[in-house]
């Protein structure tokens, strides 16, 4: 864990907890190579905009995740959290100095089991940005776990589909990948796969009561990639579908980058 370049203070590290205001990237990093490692740097030099009016370098952050993971050889989730140790509670309109911090955890296995979601009517505080505000958002999930499901899937009040807690959803429906159209975080892995595919992807609202009448659906992100999703709510979905493994696939044959 290292904040600059260097080891992270008490001081430091408590202002992030317990202030909490910061924006964040989270990628897979093996043989030192990311999966869409420049739109992970376009995000965060978009979001430290949004979050603090202000530049952030990505060679300089490249660098820093270079240093992190120089000792490891093993595949593993890097998260690279921006925020300013000095901003305090009561005065987050001061002029920010963006810190970067940089931690990391060993990735999870590939391909993930088939997760069973729980529907819940919540949104995210200003969604597109990949913020460090999580309290809303895990709180739905634990009662979604709690409940006997592995994630939550927000919907708006008219039952319309966003997205997972830390994930994007698509459907399959005759053949074709459907993003659902709401406002939901714009994810790295989905928008790599939107590119990747011969076809037109389809983009356009999704409602629960259209689960039943779908083919299958998968959740994306940088951890895992492509999984495959068993049950939405008391909806049965299939988890061998051929177009799961497809987008797996194509998404695995994407180039990663050198950091």
């Amino acid at each position: 864990m290292e904040l600059n370049g260097s080891p992270i203070s008490q001081s430091e590290l408590a202002a992030l907890g317990l202030v909490g205001y910061g924006h964040f990237t989270s990628m897979r990093v093996e043989n030192r190579a990311v999966r869409g490692l420049s739109q992970h740097m376009d995000r965060l030099t978009r979001d430290c905009r949004t979050v603090f009016d202000a530049e952030l370098d990505p060679e300089r952050v490249r660098h820093l995740i270079r240093r992190a993971v120089a000792d490891t050889d093993i595949a593993v989730v890097v998260r690279i959290t921006v925020f300013d140790p000095r901003i305090a509670l009561g005065r987050p309109g001061a002029e920010a100095d963006p810190h970067v911090l940089v931690t990391w955890r060993e990735a999870p296995p590939v391909p993930q089991a088939p997760m069973n979601l729980r529907s819940a009517v919540y949104t995210r505080d200003l969604p597109k940005t990949k913020h460090v505000g999580l309290f809303g958002a895990l709180y739905q999930r634990r009662l979604a776990q709690r409940d006997g499901a592995d994630d939550v899937l927000f919907t708006n009040a008219d039952g319309t589909i966003t997205e997972i807690a830390t994930s994007n959803i698509g459907v399959i429906s005759d053949g074709q990948l459907i993003w659902p159209q709401a406002e939901v975080l714009p994810g790295i892995t989905m928008r790599l796969l939107s590119q990747t595919l011969d076809e037109e992807v389809v983009v356009k609202p999704i409602t629960l009561a259209e689960l039943p009448h779908i083919d299958a659906a998968v959740a994306t992100n940088a951890a895992v990639g492509v999984r495959a999703i068993a049950r939405i709510d008391d909806i049965d979905l299939p988890v061998d579908h051929e177009m799961i493994d497809r987008l797996r696939a194509e998404y695995e044959s994407i180039p990663p980058q050198r950091i």
